[in-house]
């Protein structure tokens, strides 16, 4: 199993020694208190049960005639599916209280875990256990920062969790900048910014952060021509913020040319567009000094 052997030991200690068997599938029952939500796609396992069988005996206890599947069920659904009529088990005799504490460790140190029934496992050992977050770190094989940063995230409300899921938000990296946001407002406003902008968790890290600027766009430069004898006047901005007099000319040429192969153009209010900028500086003004 992949369960901590130390911690199974410490659970099972001074009760009758662990028995194992071949017991018949519908004698046993999931876990009441699983920890997984959802097993997720369990085809590539069935294949390898019906080619192989099940290399690793599920843990069960005996319960009211049947038994009572402690770790396991991701296993114990696939064989089903597979067909089989008989499953390696390993029977121990622990009570309730021992068998959610076996599942939740040996679902905690799997993988494939989401993170949200991560941290909703780890409270529970809190809540129903009272271990401390060196002790779960410990069990785990992991670090307290890793610990707290799991248990943050129930503070996180489900409406929020749920937008997460919806949103396809699934790293608990990005999961963690959502919940550190002060309130469910910006929590929701970051998720928004996630699921539309495809940010970087260092863009969402600076999200709503103090004094943080967005980068600048770049300067553009505009050039406005409005004549004072005359009862038009326009505007052609450049996206970069130098424009030489000769590569003014051109562009003009360029529009013009491009204007009388096109006359509807004209009609119509659609002249082709070279570039596009932000708002124009004063008019009759460049925003660079005026060409010679």
């Amino acid at each position: 199993m992949r369960h901590d052997s130390h911690f199974v030991e410490e659970i099972t200690s001074q009760r009758q020694e662990s028995i194992g068997r071949f017991i018949e599938t519908d004698r046993i029952e999931p876990n009441p208190h699983q920890p997984r939500k959802q097993f997720g796609d369990l085809s590539e396992m069935v294949a390898s049960i019906k080619e192989k069988g099940i290399l690793e005996p599920i843990l069960v206890r005996a319960q009211g005639g049947k038994y009572q599947i402690i770790a396991g069920e991701r296993r114990y659904q696939a064989a089903k599916l597979a067909g089989l009529r008989l499953l390696p088990c390993i029977e121990v005799d622990v009570d309730s209280r021992g068998m959610l504490e076996i599942s939740l460790i040996e679902n905690l140190q799997r993988k494939d875990l989401t993170p949200f029934e991560e941290s909703a496992a780890v409270q529970r050992l809190v809540d129903q256990f009272r271990y401390t977050h060196e002790e779960i770190a410990r069990k785990l094989g992991k670090s307290r920062t890793v610990v707290t940063e799991m248990l943050s995230l129930n503070r996180m409300p489900e409406a929020v969790q749920e937008r997460c899921r919806q949103a396809d938000i699934a790293s608990k990296s990005m999961l963690l900048q959502v919940v550190r946001q002060g309130t469910e407002e910006a929590m929701h406003a970051l998720i928004d910014r996630i699921s539309g902008d495809g940010i970087t968790r260092e863009e969402a890290r600076r999200f709503n952060r103090p004094g943080e600027r967005r980068p600048r766009r770049a300067k553009q430069l505009t050039f406005r021509f409005k004549p004072s004898d005359r009862v038009y006047q326009f505007s052609l901005t450049f996206a970069k913020s130098q424009v030489d007099r000769d590569e003014l000319i051109h562009t003009l040429q360029e529009i013009l040319g491009t204007l009388m192969q096109d006359p509807e153009s004209l009609l119509s209010g659609h002249a082709p567009r070279l570039a596009t900028g932000g708002a124009p500086p004063s008019a009759g003004e460049p925003e660079q000094p005026a060409w010679p």
